[in-house]
């Protein structure tokens, strides 16, 4: 995404005080802090606060938006907890190595935090910033100036269809959904619970939500949809391609600037066994994603600092934002079964990965054996 100008990012047209009264009235201290009365501008600015909303948000938003902003410290765009939590479990037991692992994560994982302004007033931080619309509130935040500004590299071109040969999502081509048509402000907010990842998550969407008949008489191909019924995921019959990173490596320059490259990302679709089946995933097969995390992400700071690296696999489960009513693995029953291409193998893991992936990896003999349809 273009960067704006840096004039755009700070403008604020004065309308914004009549097109919002009820944030222009309170007036720039009353959320940034500051002396208006103060002519000197070094010492009136003095205390000035970039975000008033991070990291605590209750003395600005939370005094209006009560029911929004006490939970959000328990939303995963505030924790971030599935990195640290996973980047953890891989870690070295040796604490020495970890704390040099927290330095790194702090200086390159743990800055997408997102807050209340982040969303609905500027371009978050990860995005480098800038005002939205000059300073005015926006109650649905941007899709692409605010969810795929952070979620650009896989989500946004999968969801958008921008990725060569693969069509944009059923819901955004035929529907034009957006994220919150799907995405709750309850889930984005927190509802009090630190969950561990967004699949655990209680107000997450469900395709059934929408679909309800998928699995009545009332349904369209009823009978299919019945006999997979916890079976396979929704995505594996109605997921296209979407993108596998391999390699992250992340460091600093001569200037002391933060960077990562990746080693390859490739469009791809590939089908695994559920390794955290559950009582809301109790499907056996799932769509699943290779991840960039690597034995050696962290080795600009630290040497073999992700010993326990096969503690998790980096084949992870995923629901691809690729979702279409008909796809090359549902066009007929032998698309699937049978057709080892699709299957997470052996062969498709490289041998120093193949431990972490053990749960992941489908067995010859587990793929459903082609029924001549």
């Amino acid at each position: 995404m273009e960067q704006l100008a840096p004039h755009e990012k700070v403008f604020v047209d004065p309308s914004f005080i009549e097109e919002d009264k009820k944030h222009g009235n309170l007036g720039c201290t009353f959320c940034h802090g500051g002396d208006p009365n103060n002519p000197d501008y070094e010492t009136a600015h003095s205390g000035v606060r970039k975000d008033p909303s991070y990291p605590d948000a209750s003395g600005t938003c939370g005094i209006c938006h009560t029911d929004s902003v006490k939970h959000y410290e328990t939303s995963l765009h505030y924790t971030l907890e599935p990195y640290i939590r996973t980047i953890k479990m891989r870690s070295s037991r040796d604490n020495a190595k970890r704390e040099k692992i927290n330095t790194a994560m702090e200086r390159h994982c743990l800055t997408c935090h997102s807050s209340c302004g982040q969303c609905h007033v500027s371009r978050p931080d990860p995005a480098h910033g800038g005002l939205l619309e000059s300073h005015i509130f926006k109650k649905e935040p941007l899709m692409q100036e605010v969810c795929t500004s952070c979620h650009g590299s896989r989500v946004g071109p999968e969801f958008l269809g921008m990725n060569e040969g693969i069509p944009a999502d059923i819901h955004r081509q035929k529907s034009y959904f957006k994220c919150t048509s799907c995405h709750s402000s309850v889930e984005m907010h927190g509802d009090g619970v630190e969950y561990a990842n967004r699949y655990e998550v209680a107000t997450a969407p469900e395709c059934e939500s929408c679909h309800r008949d998928v699995y009545t008489s009332q349904g369209e191909n009823t009978t299919q949809h019945t006999i997979h019924k916890d079976k396979v995921s929704c995505q594996v019959c109605h997921a296209m391609p979407y993108k596998n990173c391999w390699e992250c490596h992340v460091g600093t320059d001569d200037q002391g600037l933060t960077f990562f490259r990746t080693k390859a990302t490739k469009m791809d679709f590939k089908i695994g066994l559920n390794p955290a089946r559950d009582e809301r995933h109790p499907e056996k097969f799932v769509t699943v994603r290779h991840i960039p995390v690597d034995f050696n992400t962290f080795s600009f700071y630290v040497e073999d600092g992700l010993s326990e690296f096969n503690m998790l696999p980096n084949w992870k489960m995923t629901t691809p934002h690729t979702i279409r009513r008909e796809t090359p693995q549902n066009s007929s029953c032998d698309s699937c079964h049978g057709n080892e291409s699709i299957f997470l193998s052996l062969e498709d893991v490289e041998e120093k990965y193949r431990e972490a992936n053990k749960e992941v990896i489908v067995p010859k003999e587990l793929i459903p054996a082609k029924v001549g349809k």
